[in-house]
């Protein structure tokens, strides 16, 4: 199980690392473009925003299989060992809930909006839309991998 969840941190980090190197080179030639040729890129602002979506739903799954997402430190801190395997429990719970409702509310979303054309780039906004249910997909993996983890692990070891 270990091997999967690395596997999935690297596709992860890898999408979400390629989605900012778009988002970086689309903003670089559409300034290039717009003060060097005096010629702006209409696409560009358009498809650095889709790929900045898509790039924080890949690394909030992402930050949270690596457990560097933000959280309340000050209570986790405060109670003990025991009780903080039932809290991470408890919080993978609630993001594996969460992370259905978020891929539902995208999926529904995309669905009824996803026929509009993106004026830019001339594609459906089902394109850039459907990023909101992957990212809801993520954070569904990722929940399941740490559930998985606290299973396959040994309570007496400690922290979870």
């Amino acid at each position: 199980m270990q091997r999967a969840e690395n596997a999935f941190k690297r596709l992860l980090a890898g999408l979400s690392g390629l989605s900012i190197l778009v988002v970086f080179g689309v903003v670089f030639a559409g300034s290039v473009s717009r003060y060097l040729f005096s010629a702006p890129l209409q696409w560009s602002e358009e498809v650095a925003k889709y790929a900045m979506i898509y790039g924080c739903m890949f690394g909030v799954a992402y930050a949270y299989l690596q457990g560097t997402q933000i959280t309340f430190s000050i209570v986790i801190d405060t109670v003990p060992a025991a009780m903080r395997r039932k809290l991470a429990v408890l919080v993978d719970v609630a993001t594996l809930i969460l992370g259905g409702v978020l891929a539902y509310a995208g999926w529904i979303f995309a669905a009824k909006r996803g026929g509009i054309v993106a004026s830019g780039i001339g594609i459906q906004m089902y394109w850039a839309q459907i990023a909101i249910t992957i990212g809801g997909v993520c954070l569904v993996i990722a929940a399941i991998l740490r559930l998985v983890s606290y299973f396959k692990t040994d309570p007496s070891e400690g922290e979870a």
